[in-house]
């Protein structure tokens, strides 16, 4: 029967020694390392968002749903695989203020327009784009 010598591979560098290497670093580097830990937080922050995002829009659940006053030009785009500008511009609306989204019920009061009589353009103008966008 074989003695096994030596530590190991955790022996060599094991939790108690990073602990140790982890006080030096905060000692020595903490505007370093606080950067570097709050770099990280954004970075998990951003690539939860983006996985959460891919994961909405994949889910065929989210693909040409009912249009409804609640939604944005932005979402009825994605909902409709439509580009927003090109939505947009068929419906003749000017581009919204930075930060602002405002829904389907506020742009058809805006325009003075009854929600079906707004709800028939929006559908004619996603049919119109996606008959120009149809590979050829």
């Amino acid at each position: 029967m074989a003695v096994k010598s030596g530590r190991g591979r955790q022996g060599e560098f094991g939790g108690e020694q990073r602990l140790k290497a982890l006080a030096i670093l905060w000692q020595r580097h903490r505007i370093l390392l606080a950067a570097f830990f709050g770099a990280t937080l954004i970075a998990l922050f951003f690539a939860t968002r983006f996985v959460i995002s891919v994961a909405y829009w994949s889910d065929p659940a989210h693909r040409d749903q009912p249009l409804q006053g609640w939604m944005t030009i932005g979402y009825v785009s994605r909902s409709y695989d439509v580009p927003r500008d090109a939505l947009a511009e068929a419906l003749g609306l000017a581009p919204p203020e930075k930060g602002k989204r405002p829904t389907l019920d506020r742009l058809a009061r805006e325009r003075g327009q009854p929600w079906d009589a707004f709800e028939r353009d929006i559908k004619a103008a996603i049919a119109r784009l996606r008959t120009e966008e149809a590979p050829r």
